[in-house]
This record gives structure tokens, sequence and C-alpha cells, in this order.
């Protein structure tokens, strides 16, 4: 293989890494996955007849979202401990 194909490739497989990584934090992912989650708890909730099932199905679309939230200190307190050896 000579080296401009090897370059070649390299920067395809960069390329692919990058979006995969941009599609995981994008808002569009989150929220689409937040959407879902509401409307498997609501239709869950409401099936078992629970009251209020609007409302209470926020609670684990909320709890998904702020889960998703890159709390900077921890991240940082992380990298430290786990990555720069």
């Amino acid at each position: 293989m000579n080296i401009e194909k090897e370059i070649g490739i390299i920067q395809e497989r960069n390329r692919r890494v990058e979006s995969d990584k941009c599609w995981e934090v994008s808002w569009t992912r989150k929220l689409f996955i937040a959407a879902v989650t509401y409307g498997i708890a609501l239709w869950w909730m409401t099936s078992i007849g629970e009251t209020s099932a609007y409302l209470k199905a926020v609670v684990p679309t909320g709890g998904y979202l702020l889960s998703t939230l890159s709390l900077p200190f921890i991240k940082r307190w992380w990298i430290s401990k786990f990555l720069e050896k």
C-alpha cells in the first residue's frame, strides 16, 4: 500500500469517528430519545391506570436529560484520575 492511500484511509476513518461523536453529543439525538422515553413512560402509566400520567411521565424523561449533561468538574476529575498518568 502506498503512503497516500494509507493517509486517505486514516482521514476517512477520522471523518467517520468525528461524525459519530457529533451525533452522540447532539441535541437532536438527545431530544429524540427524550421524546421516545416520554412516549413509552406515558403509554405504560396510562396502561396501568396511573393518575396524572402526562405529568409523571416527565420524571424519567427529565432524568434522562439530566444524565446527558457533562458536569465539567466531574469530567475534569475523571480525566485527571484515569487518563493523565
